[in-house]
């Protein structure tokens, strides 16, 4: 697993749920780069343009709530997304992120919007704006799962 992730933070709020992320009208396909267009649209008209590969997702509380439909996932990954901190995740949305092979981490970061921060899994800490915010580290089997780029390609790999 690679084991320092830095980028901008795109900063998020409270309760965005997956038909927030990406919503239901497009849910007709599910290829990465038809879908990243239309990340959170609704809310912020914009922001899907404005993201660069590498950029950092940083939320609140009950990320990804909603439905378990893996589009959501499928739509912050064809962004180029390298990874989502949320104070607390619906569990089937961190389950489809790290069977999607995006790294998720819950802990409380306050970041401004595009600030730089940066993500150290070997220390299991995150880095902005003069703090430092220790995370729980993850267990072996979902940094193999995160290091295969996702669930089939580890099982595929035959590591497992």
């Amino acid at each position: 697993m690679v084991t320092t992730i830095s980028g901008r933070a795109i900063v998020l709020g409270d309760n965005v749920d997956t038909d927030q992320i990406i919503p239901a009208k497009y849910l007709n396909t599910s290829e990465p780069d038809k879908l990243a267009p239309h990340f959170m649209e609704n809310e912020y008209p914009d922001l899907a343009g404005s993201i660069k590969k590498g950029d950092i997702i940083v939320a609140g509380k009950n990320f990804g709530s909603g439905s378990s439909r893996e589009h959501a996932v499928i739509t912050i990954k064809g962004l180029g997304i390298s990874c989502i901190i949320a104070e607390s995740f619906a569990r089937i949305f961190f389950r489809n992120a790290i069977n999607t092979g995006i790294p998720v981490i819950e802990a409380k970061v306050t970041a401004d919007n595009f600030e730089k921060i940066t993500v150290d899994f070997s220390n299991s800490k995150i880095v902005y704006g003069g703090k430092e915010i220790k995370f729980k580290e993850y267990p072996e089997f979902l940094k193999n799962i995160i290091e295969s780029n996702g669930l089939v390609n580890y099982v595929r790999s035959g590591k497992w």
